[in-house]
């Protein structure tokens, strides 16, 4: 088969979706299909819109090539690449990733709003640009030929709002590596490396590490971020992994953290839970006494230790053959 691929990001480029497309391609021309790969380089500087338009002239040529589309976003790429395959009569998959709506209205108001209550309570807030996106979004979703979700969370989420009952979904969870090396971490800093976006509520994180009780703990909270192998590295030789923010779908800081069977501590607003079970360590993202409780709980050493044995006994794995695997056969029923 021939196969285009749609991200917006791309290695070298950091972040989940550009992982996403890499493993996938090279797992596909493993099978021996050929896959070519379409992703944002002046895109990167022009503005919304003119970007969308640049971009939808940009992967006529691999349609035309294709036999089916991959994109992995609902908007950036999603609604150029749903619309080159309407009018060239193509087959397209989506993955959907996160909410580019909600993420945005978050950045834009600092409204706190959680996902799970984002299409419930915010719609009469909305800017005319936000009104925008979401009807191109909704008429994306309800256009490509299958749409992918990573978790049932998100896709519970988004039934209501986009009116997906008539639309074609599937589930094909995310990647879940096999266990990697882990060092003994030589203090206790906590790993939260992510963009400094408000709905990842690191504000709240930063005040909860910088109270009297997390300090005398000695309790560190360290958010830079790096290349995805230096990264690893970081949290193999860390104590834990923190991420508090107000919804992750498929955070792959946490899947990351299991690999080195590293504790940590999640957002309860999560599409994981299904999945990890009691090797969570949950807390209320608006509740900085709750986060604080957990970070102490963790430091004690018997607690640290019993959740250590609980990851290392966690053994799923979703290797990105099986995934690449799954998507090949969702388009084989098309």
């Amino acid at each position: 088969m021939k196969i285009l691929i749609a991200t917006g990001i791309y290695p070298p480029r950091v972040g989940g979706p550009s992982q996403y497309a890499k493993n996938v391609k090279a797992e596909w021309e493993k099978g021996g299909h050929k896959v070519r790969v379409k992703t944002f380089t002046l895109e990167h500087f022009l503005p919304s819109g003119i970007r969308h338009l640049y971009y939808f002239i940009k992967i006529i040529p691999g349609a035309l090539w294709c036999d089916f589309i991959f994109a992995l976003d609902t908007f950036s790429v999603g609604w150029p690449a749903t619309s080159v395959a309407k009018l060239f009569g193509k087959k397209i998959i989506l993955r959907t990733g996160g909410d580019f709506l909600w993420e945005g209205y978050v950045e834009r108001t600092r409204d706190l709003v959680l996902l799970r209550d984002f299409y419930k309570t915010t719609r009469g807030k909305w800017s005319r640009k936000e009104r925008l996106i979401f009807k191109l979004t909704k008429w994306t979703l309800r256009n490509v030929n299958t749409l992918i979700f990573s978790t049932k969370w998100q896709r519970d989420i988004w039934l209501d709002p986009y009116e997906l009952s008539e639309v074609r979904t599937a589930l094909v969870e995310n990647y879940y590596g096999a266990k990697e090396e882990s060092f003994q971490p030589a203090k206790k800093d906590f790993i939260g490396g992510t963009r400094p976006l408000v709905w990842k509520n690191l504000e709240l994180v930063h005040k909860v590490f910088a109270s009297k009780e997390v300090e005398d703990i000695g309790a560190t909270f360290r958010t830079e971020t790096y290349d995805h192998a230096e990264f690893m590295k970081k949290i193999s030789h860390s104590y834990a992994v923190i991420l508090a923010s107000l919804g992750d779908i498929s955070p792959n800081l946490i899947l990351d953290a299991i690999r080195h069977n590293k504790p940590f501590i999640i957002t309860r607003e999560n599409g994981l839970m299904d999945r990890m079970g009691d090797i969570a360590i949950v807390v209320d993202p608006k509740n900085s006494n709750d986060i604080k409780e957990k970070i102490l709980w963790l430091c004690e050493k018997d607690n640290y230790e019993n959740q250590v044995e609980k990851i290392k006994n966690f053994n799923f794995t979703h290797t990105w053959e099986e995934v690449a695997y799954e998507i090949i056969e969702l388009w084989k029923k098309l």
